[in-house]
């Protein structure tokens, strides 16, 4: 190689790694700028879900990690209920500190178009207050029904300790009205169902 070649390599070289250098520290800039706020809307968002999974609340407290240590592990025995893991779970609150449920967030790794994660509230007497999905992909007109309130109104103030599948429309009863064309979604959240209640019925 000349010294001219290998004069032109170098410096191209060295363009690269200036430019390389800029876009690493304006990515980095970005971020910082972003990420409170990017922090304070998750955080946002998670109060204003867990306010509609749980409208009797005040306040809520964070579970230890050993209680969700063994939620997990008790859904883990449970052969019906298929890869659903609990993420999170929070103490309900009254206006005196009291805890009169859980908010627990579930995530199913068998949604028809990937993960879901799910709030649900459960109160101490075993009554599912609600539910919210946080995160939902699933094929739009089909599986993302899931997130109508004709679907998730199901779940309000519903007594039950879990739930089956069922193509017949029989509201609140134990079976959940799938949602047409999407079994995979409905057997998802079936299944997510049954693993936070099995879950809360624990803590209690």
């Amino acid at each position: 190689m000349s010294k001219e070649n290998k004069g032109s390599l170098i410096k191209d070289a060295l363009i690269l790694f200036v430019i390389t250098l800029i876009a690493a520290l304006a990515l980095g800039a970005v971020y910082e700028i972003t990420k409170d706020p990017i922090d304070e809307a998750h955080a946002k968002a998670k109060t204003e879900a867990a306010k509609a999974v749980y409208p009797d609340m005040t306040s809520t407290s964070d579970a230890d990690g050993n209680v969700v240590d063994g939620a997990n592990a008790l859904i883990a025995q449970d052969s019906a209920i298929d890869s659903v893991t609990v993420d999170e779970i929070l103490f309900a609150l009254d206006a005196d500190g009291n805890k009169i449920g859980e908010i627990l967030t579930v995530t199913s790794k068998k949604g028809y178009g990937g993960a879901i994660t799910m709030m649900m509230g459960v109160s101490d007497d075993g009554t599912l207050k609600g539910i919210e999905f946080l995160s939902i992909s699933e094929t739009p007109g089909l599986g993302m029904k899931a997130k109508d309130d004709a679907f998730k109104d199901q779940f309000k103030n519903a007594n039950t300790d879990s739930y089956s599948l069922s193509k017949r429309n029989i509201k609140g009863s134990t079976e959940i009205d799938a949602i047409s064309s999407a079994t995979i979604t409905t057997t998802a959240v079936t299944n997510m169902l049954n693993a936070g209640l099995k879950a809360a019925a624990s803590i209690n």
